[in-house]
Parts: C-alpha cells; sequence; structure tokens
C-alpha cells in the first residue's frame, strides 16, 4: 500500500460525511483510509458505520478516548499500513476527484521523495475561498519556516520520517505539525517536492485558524526549544526584513530604488562618522 489518507474527528458529524465521502468519490482507489474518532457523542460514529461498507476492506476505523488532535493523529498512523500519509481532518476535502490519483502518478515521476506537497484552498465561511500555495516549489529556509508553515492537508510524508524525527508533540494542541515540519526540513534537511495541484479543500474555521493567541504562543514554545537562543535572537529582530527583500528581488526596479537609496544612506553615515572622527581627534 503506497498511501494511508488519515482523519480525525471529534464531535464534526458534518464534517466528517463532507470529508469521507471526497475520500470515497476518488477516481484512484489502491489506498487505505484511516479514520479516528474521539468518541463523538453527536452520531460521527454512525457517518462512519453508514459509509464505511463502500471502502470495502481500504478502510480502518476506531471510535474511542484520545488526548487531543496530535495524540489521534499518531494513533492513526499506528494503524496504517501505507508508506505515505496524508492527514486529512475532518471538515476538510479533497479538492477534485481525481486528486489523489494525480498526487500518487507525481509522487512516481518525482522518484518518491521524503515529502511531497501541493496547494491548499482555504475556505472561509462566508464562502470566499483563497488559493493556498505554501511555498510553491521554492527552497524551504529557516527564514521561511520562522514566518510561515508548509500546509499539511496537501502533503505527503512518507512514513520511514516519523521514525527518524519522532512522532508528532502531544504535549502540543496546534502547532505540533509546524514543529515536525521544523524539525524535518530546517534541521533535518529533508527537501520537500512541490506540485501545482489543487489538492485540499481546508476549513478555515478549525482550531489552528481561530486561536491564534495559542498558535503563537506553541510556536515561541518550539522554537525556544529547537533553536539555540542567539540564534533565535536574530530571527526575531531580521527574519523579516529578509522575508522582505526577497519579496522586493521578485520586482527587480523596486529592489533597485531600495538598493540605492540604501548606498545613499550608508555613505551619508559614513561621512558623518568621519567628521566626528576629524573633530575629536585631530591634532592627537
Amino acid at each position: 500500500m503506497i498511501l494511508t489518507i488519515i482523519t480525525i474527528n471529534r464531535n464534526n458529524a458534518a464534517g466528517l460525511e463532507k470529508t469521507i465521502r471526497s475520500v470515497l468519490s476518488q477516481t484512484r482507489t489502491d489506498f487505505e483510509y484511516v479514520v479516528v474518532d474521539g468518541a463523538s457523542t453527536d452520531g460521527s460514529e454512525d457517518v462512519i458505520r453508514n459509509l464505511a461498507p463502500a471502502f470495502g476492506d481500504r478502510i480502518k476505523w476506531v471510535s474511542e478516548p484520545d488526548d487531543g488532535i496530535y495524540n489521534a493523529m499518531n494513533k492513526g498512523m499506528r494503524m496504517a499500513s501505507g508508506e505515505y500519509f496524508q492527514i486529512l481532518n475532518s471538515g476538510d476535502c479533497l479538492a477534485a476527484d481525481d486528486v489523489t490519483e494525480r498526487m500518487l502518478a507525481a509522487l512516481e515521476e518525482k522518484g518518491r521523495p521524503s515529502i511531497l506537497y501541493g496547494n491548499m484552498i482555504k475556505c472561509f465561511p462566508d464562502g470566499r475561498k483563497y488559493l493556498g500555495t505554501g511555498f510553491s516549489g521554492y527552497p524551504i529556509t529557516m527564514v521561511g519556516m520562522y514566518l510561515r508553515s508548509l500546509n499539511h492537508d496537501p502533503t505527503y510524508i512518507r512514513r520511514d520520517l516519523f521514525d527518524k524525527y519522532g512522532v508528532y508533540d502531544e504535549n502540543l494542541k496546534i502547532v505540533s505539525d509546524w514543529k515536525w515540519f521544523f524539525q524535518a526540513i530546517v534541521l533535518g534537511e529533508e527537501v520537500p517536492e512541490y506540485v501545482d495541484i489543487d489538492v485540499t479543500l481546508f476549513d478555515m474555521t478549525g482550531i489552528s485558524e481561530t486561536n491564534l493567541a495559542l498558535r503563537d504562543r506553541e510556536k515561541r514554545q518550539a522554537l525556544e526549544e529547537l533553536v539555540p537562543p542567539a540564534i533565535l535572537a536574530d530571527y526575531d529582530k531580521w527574519a523579516e526584513s529578509i522575508y522582505m527583500v526577497r519579496r522586493l528581488k521578485k520586482h527587480p526596479w523596486a529592489f533597485r530604488l531600495v538598493w540605492f537609496l540604501e548606498r545613499y544612506l550608508n555613505r551619508k553615515d559614513k561621512r558623518r562618522a568621519l567628521r566626528w572622527n576629524r573633530r575629536h581627534f585631530q591634532g592627537k
């Protein structure tokens, strides 16, 4: 089995049904599906029971208490037998019926890389949709991961990486997937491959998008755990500026203008320092 799609759920029966049906509609069916329900009380288990037979022997599921999102994800991975994992949480959907077929084909074309990712379409409650391409194939560096994250939903992760870097940190409620990507890509030097495929529809009402204060606190906690203080201090001060310069370089005329202004100000500072030295050290 090349791929296991893992869905976790807790009291989101309507979202869970939407997710399962999007998986069930895939044109390619040689993948495994794992559903981990956290002992929901809203009828979620009935949704699973009603739809599971359509998958035949390609589905594994459980409905029992868990200790949070990442505990459920880790449980799902332990249940899975695929070489690659895709985490598709309750409420999120595959973007089209042929997404899995196209992603598995891309996986073979790319030589089965350790991480393969596509695009995630962000879906807002008012009906707006926004295409999130993530890093879009650009090299993922320390600056990039300090400021952003690799989208989780549209990503295929080879299972042996969880042996190499460990499973998701269950002490975190929101950013454990970001922390894991940071460890694997920035510190572990894994090189993700990108394909321009719209893979998932992401529900923007989830906890990671509605509790931004907790997300920021947990991200800081993870950074302080993973990055030496002297290095982290530099990134706290300069990461935004570095990212701004990278954006400017996409527009050569704007970058050139800023470059000339910086050179002018630098020369002005040097002349001021030279005059100060002459005044204070003349004759000494």
